[in-house]
C-alpha cells in the first residue's frame, strides 16, 4: 500500500511540473530567423498554427532565397560589405539589417539540397555566417537544420563529392545527415533538426514509405490521370496549368511539410508533438498520427 501511494506522489509531481511548464511556455514569444531556402519555408510552412496551438506567440524571420546555397547567402553578405545598398537578398533586406531589427532568440541555418551531401560545399560560409550572427545576436540559440533527401523515385540526386551525386536516397540521405552533423561539431556542437532523418524513417517505413506506382504509364501521360503518390511527403508528380505533366521529388507536399514542423515543434518549442490536434486536411488521421510519432522520435 505504501508503494502504491509513493508511486501516485510521483505520478502527481510529474503531471504538477508538466503542467507548470505548460504555463511558462503559454503566452511566450518566440522569435525564430530562418537563414536558408525553399527548404526552410517548406519546415515552416506550418510552425504558425502549431504555434497557436501551444500558445506560443511566434515570429519568424526570413533570410531565404530559393535555391541558396550557404556560400550564396555569404556573398551577399560580402556585396552588402562593399555596398550598403546592394546585397540586399531578402526581399529588400540584407542579412545584417535582419540580424539587427530585432532580438532573435533562434537562428537556423541550412545547405542548398543539392550540395548537402558534399562536405566541401559548407566552409568557409557556414562559419563566417555563424560569427555574423553571433556578432548581432550573441545570446541568440543558432540550429542546424538537417534537411532531406529526394524521393525515391527521383532521377537526379544531390551531389557528394564535387560533381559526383549520390546513386539514390539512401545514400543522399546518409551523406547530406554526416555533413550536417559534422558541421554542428565544427560550429561548437550546434543542436541539429534532424527533419532529413524524420523524412528517411517514413520514406523507407514498410508500411507508410511511399511506392513507386509502377502501373502509370510515365512516358505517354493523359491529362488529368496522375499516378498513386500514396503516403508521398514530396510533391511529386502533378499537371500545370498548361497541361504539361511536372515532376517535383524534391520539396515537401502537405504531409512532408507537416512532417517538418512536427520536429521543428518538438526541437524548437519543446513540446510533444503527438499531442498537437492541428494537422493538414490533407493529410489523413492514420497518415497524421504515424507522421507525428516520427517526430517524436527524431
Amino acid at each position: 500500500m505504501k508503494m502504491l501511494i509513493r508511486i501516485n506522489l510521483v505520478a502527481v509531481f510529474v503531471l504538477v511540473m508538466c503542467s507548470q511548464l505548460n504555463a511558462q511556455q503559454a503566452g511566450k514569444t518566440l522569435r525564430v530567423l530562418m537563414i536558408g531556402n525553399s527548404f526552410s519555408q517548406n519546415a515552416s510552412r506550418y510552425l504558425p498554427q502549431m504555434a497557436e496551438e501551444a500558445h506560443i506567440h511566434l515570429v519568424l524571420g526570413r533570410a531565404e532565397m530559393g535555391g541558396c546555397s550557404l556560400k550564396r547567402h555569404w556573398d551577399s553578405v560580402l556585396v552588402n560589405n562593399l555596398d550598403t545598398n546592394r546585397g540586399k537578398a531578402y526581399k529588400g533586406k540584407s542579412l545584417r539589417q535582419l540580424l539587427s531589427s530585432q532580438k532573435w532568440d533562434i537562428v537556423t541555418m541550412q545547405q542548398y539540397s543539392l550540395l548537402s551531401g558534399d562536405e566541401a560545399s559548407y566552409q568557409p560560409f557556414a562559419k563566417n555566417i555563424y560569427d555574423l550572427v553571433k556578432s548581432y545576436q550573441p545570446d541568440a540559440r543558432i540550429y542546424v537544420h538537417q534537411t532531406w533527401a529526394y524521393r525515391a523515385d527521383a532521377v537526379n540526386w544531390g551531389m557528394i563529392d564535387g560533381e559526383k551525386r549520390a546513386k539514390d536516397n539512401k545514400e543522399m540521405w546518409q551523406k547530406s545527415r554526416a555533413a550536417y552533423h559534422h558541421l554542428a561539431k565544427d560550429l561548437g556542437n550546434l543542436p541539429v533538426i534532424p527533419s532529413g532523418d524524420a523524412f528517411f524513417q517514413v520514406a523507407t517505413d514498410g508500411k507508410w514509405g511511399f511506392k513507386k506506382d509502377t502501373s502509370f504509364n510515365y512516358a505517354n501521360p493523359v491529362y488529368p490521370a496522375l499516378p498513386s503518390q500514396k503516403n508521398s511527403i514530396n510533391v511529386g508528380y502533378r499537371w500545370e496549368k498548361d497541361k504539361k505533366l511536372q515532376f517535383d521529388p524534391n520539396h515537401a507536399n502537405e504531409a512532408g511539410c507537416y512532417l517538418a514542423g512536427l520536429v521543428w515543434y518538438n526541437h524548437l518549442f519543446e513540446r510533444n508533438p503527438t499531442q498537437l490536434k492541428f494537422k493538414p486536411d490533407a493529410v489523413s488521421d492514420e497518415f497524421a498520427g504515424f507522421l507525428k510519432e516520427v517526430a517524436f522520435k527524431n
